[in-house]
């Protein structure tokens, strides 16, 4: 099949054959997502394309990158937008910290306009190198899966239909159209790790290590990361959701091999934190080596404890001490204020120990002090407007957006 019936027959199977009315699209002006567009334009001319470009503004012509995408949007009828990076301090690793602050831009944007699914530029080349990658960092069966076709975070569905076609064959299609695109010098600076991977994929090639063949280990290690999270699910479909906290099974009661408690463990992390990676695997392991023993701790934003039968997973206050929205925003990624119009300037932070000094009945709540203090609450300034959690409502309500069919259901579909 050509590069269009490919991304049409992926298109087709991520939507099931009903496309959505309107579909993002992260646009870098490089040759990979510059294809996508056109590609996506053609496969789904119905749907309504929205085009974003992330300007990490690290050298001299990425606005002019920036423009040039722009202008191809504006030939198509496309809604572009410039999404300016202004966060590195010049501390770090460079490619992860513009690697996550690219996702949380396009979420924004996503979220600003209503997209529900994005569609990004991965094809089989950066598959392939990406298996490479984390061979090198004696990654596990999740990190040799690689990169999934569809994945949901942070509310979005972000879209791969690139997966099964090469580089070379995307810029011979826009070549074929006279579209022109930008190349990023960064792609030929082998300081990254990302340039390494091209360069030693080119070598391998040769001994036969295709990236075919890179792709089919990829995809046997999806079958059986798919199947590990499905025990992994079964495991925490035992867990309930109190106020918050996390309470799952503790494992010396409801023993599981050790591969299933990782991954579950991993995931409540991640679930009760709103966080898209999990947390390094030797902390985690030493984490669960310690609770097994009935000494509690904090990881990944979590503050976790045993009690009896069960592990407590509560959101940890250091993590929010400083997190404070306005009242009809989500606070913390999953709280949300319910009542009466707040008075002017009002806003949601965490209760912190000021604020417990002030809920006399907080015990009554049932919640532990330590996930009190993490839990939602309306300030006016420095005045204590309303404590849900702890006992003073005072005519509001805090809920979550999400329950313990959401924790099980989101590690089936990682």
């Amino acid at each position: 099949m050509s590069p269009a019936e490919r991304v049409s027959a992926a298109y087709s199977r991520l939507f099931e054959g009903s496309p959505p009315e309107r579909l993002g699209i992260a646009l870098s002006g490089g040759g990979d997502s510059t294809a996508l567009l056109v590609l996506t334009r053609d496969a789904l001319p119905e749907t309504r394309l929205f085009a974003a470009t992330v300007d990490h503004r690290l050298r001299d012509g990425s606005a002019a990158e920036a423009a040039q995408a722009g202008a191809l949007c504006r030939s198509m009828d496309v809604p572009h937008e410039v999404l300016p990076w202004e966060g590195w301090a010049g501390e770090g690793n460079l490619q992860a910290e513009a690697r996550s602050a690219r996702s949380a831009l396009l979420t924004d944007w996503a979220d600003r306009h209503g997209l529900a699914h994005v569609s990004l530029g991965h094809t089989q080349d950066d598959q392939a190198e990406t298996v490479l990658l984390r061979l090198a960092r004696g990654s596990g069966v999740d990190g040799l899966a690689a990169m999934l076709e569809r994945r949901v975070s942070q509310g979005v569905a972000w879209l791969r239909p690139l997966l099964k076609i090469g580089r070379q064959e995307l810029r011979e299609v826009l070549e074929g159209r006279g579209i022109a695109w930008a190349d990023d010098p960064s792609n030929e600076d082998e300081r990254f790790d990302r340039v390494k991977a091209r360069r030693m994929a080119e070598s391998l090639a040769e001994l036969g290590l295709t990236p075919a063949r890179l792709i089919r280990t990829a995809e046997q290690m999806a079958m059986a990361r798919d199947a590990l999270n499905d025990s992994a699910a079964d495991y925490l479909s035992r867990a309930r959701v109190e106020k918050g906290d996390l309470l799952m099974p503790n494992p010396n009661r409801f023993p599981a091999p050790r591969e299933i408690l990782l991954r579950a463990f991993a995931h409540a992390l991640c679930w009760v934190t709103s966080s898209v990676y999990r947390p390094r695997f030797d902390a985690l392991t030493a984490m669960l080596d310690g609770l097994e023993q009935g000494k509690a701790g904090t990881l990944h934003g979590c503050r976790i404890s045993s009690e009896g039968t069960l592990w407590r997973v509560a959101r940890e206050y250091a993590a929010v001490a400083e997190t404070a929205t306005p009242p009809a925003a989500l606070w913390d990624k999953r709280w949300q204020f319910h009542g009466p119009p707040p008075p002017a300037g009002a806003h949601v932070a965490a209760l912190g120990e000021v604020g417990l000094a002030e809920c006399e009945a907080w015990r009554a709540s049932g919640l532990p002090r330590s996930s009190l203090l993490a839990t939602p609450a309306l300030w006016l300034g420095e005045r204590l407007l309303s404590a849900p959690l702890a006992g003073r409502p005072d005519g509001w309500t805090a809920r979550l957006c999400h329950g313990a069919e959401h924790l099980v259901s989101t590690l089936r579909s990682d």
